[in-house]
């Protein structure tokens, strides 16, 4: 069967064309709203039976009971005997290289500086009290994600740090899930998936812990019970379907860059996918190329490639010059981006607005996502145009202090009491005025 693969010369776009091919293929959360807000409620109101009842009907658990929510300790050590060791080893892999790059991006605990003589000022960091980290399993298996949410959370050193995915049709938890959660150290795994998860952790049950924040993708349903349930709990990245921009100059292969392009293009119908470049040879190449790739796929993976790569949330964008791809990429602002040259890093520079950056033909999304180290929950929806890729950040806040000494009371005074006075604030004022000197008394 012929599959069309979208070819758009931006030159040529109008203004308005333009700003479609930029449009994510969102859903409209308002009808899942509507239908997560009653699984919402029966979670809050039935607690465990209930999740046990939305294991049963969303996920073919129907074994699964209300008082075995919790993963019992000895599955973890089951799982280690169900997945294959070369798994076992790969998971080893990625936790150690995700678990060394978030500890070098862990923050000096506290800092502070000297302002002025006896005004000193700074930061201290600590971890947030609690998160859930969720996993979804969907149409398969992703303990990757197990690593990316839960390694950055253990190295902020959260107390308490817990796994909801969805449970089995057996009412057991994924192997290599529970695998990859007790090589990045978490204990608790609950089985519980989408919305009714969000539900449990926002309000807590009798087996359930309420945590303060929520991490980790998945489906609309999940989305859209985070937003209803924002006043509740910090819903973190709120992450859309898969999108990604391979940037290609004139000395790229557009083999690689087409056998790139399929990588988040496979995730599903919804997901957004361009090859962007200034070289028509590399589109054209990239175009030829795409069939002999699709041979060695899956047909349900083909079928979502190949409806994304027809338009207009997907294709080949051909730009008149390279500048122009750049700037395409900065109002893209793309959760991936991999830039395919000879010399990859002289154009980092021009990019000012991606989640993620790829530097060279060897250095593909499939290693990014499972293995190099960088977290791959990203932004999506051209959110990296304001927000950053999930790192030990997300688990930790900053408390700002302060210390004012004798020598340097005096002046700071003085300024603050006009701006207190100046603002009617009476009791601002009357904190550094002359009521305070007179209540230091002589010790002072």
């Amino acid at each position: 069967m012929d599959r069309p693969i979208a070819l758009f010369e931006l030159a040529a776009l109008s203004r308005e064309a333009r700003e479609r091919l930029l449009v994510r293929s969102e859903a409209d959360l308002a009808q899942f709203e509507a239908r997560v807000a009653p699984i919402i409620e029966e979670v809050r109101r039935d607690g465990d039976a209930a999740l046990a009842r939305f294991g049963a009907r969303f996920d073919g658990a129907a074994k699964l009971s209300a008082d075995a929510i919790r993963t019992p300790e000895e599955d973890f050590d089951r799982a280690f005997k169900l997945v294959s060791p070369e798994v076992v080893a790969a998971l080893e892999y990625a936790v150690d290289n995700v678990r060394r790059y978030h500890e070098a991006q862990l923050p000096e605990e506290m800092w502070m500086k000297e302002m002025r003589p006896g005004i000193f000022a700074g930061e201290r960091w600590s971890p947030i009290d609690s998160v859930a980290c969720y996993v979804p399993r969907g149409k398969g298996s992703f303990p990757s994600v197990a690593v990316m949410t839960a390694v950055p959370a253990v190295v902020a050193k959260v107390p308490r740090v817990i796994i909801c995915t969805p449970p089995l049709p057996d009412g057991r938890t994924d192997p290599a899930t529970l695998v990859a959660a007790k090589l990045a150290g978490v204990k608790e795994v609950y089985r519980c998936g989408g919305a009714q998860a969000v539900a449990a952790v926002a309000y807590g049950t009798a087996t359930v812990p309420r945590v303060v924040k929520m991490v980790g993708p998945g489906s609309p349903y999940l989305v859209a019970a985070k937003k209803l349930l924002a006043h509740r709990i910090d819903p973190g990245i709120l992450a859309g379907p898969s999108e990604s921009i391979i940037l290609a100059d004139e000395t790229a292969d557009g083999r690689l860059a087409a056998l790139d392009l399929l990588i988040e293009a496979e995730h599903g119908p919804d997901s957004s996918c361009f090859l962007v470049t200034n070289s028509r040879k590399v589109a054209e190449d990239a175009i030829a190329a795409i069939p002999g790739f699709w041979a060695q796929m899956s047909a349900q993976r083909v079928e979502f490639s190949a409806t994304v790569l027809k338009g207009p949330q997907g294709g080949i964008v051909l730009a008149p010059d390279f500048d122009a791809a750049c700037a395409f990429v900065n109002d893209y602002a793309p959760e991936h981006l991999t830039i395919h040259a000879s010399d990859a890093w002289q154009h980092m520079g021009k990019i000012r607005n991606a989640a993620e950056i790829l530097l060279g033909d060897r250095t593909p999304n499939t290693l990014a996502n499972f293995v190099l180290g960088p977290n791959a929950v990203l932004p999506t929806s051209g959110a990296a145009k304001t927000s950053s890729a999930l790192g030990v950040y997300d688990f930790l806040k900053r408390s700002s202090v302060a210390y004012v000494t004798k020598a340097g009371y005096g002046e700071a005074a003085l300024h603050a009491g006009r701006l207190a006075t100046y603002e009617g604030f009476d009791g601002h004022a009357n904190a550094v005025s002359e009521t305070r000197d007179r209540l230091f008394g002589n010790g002072e």
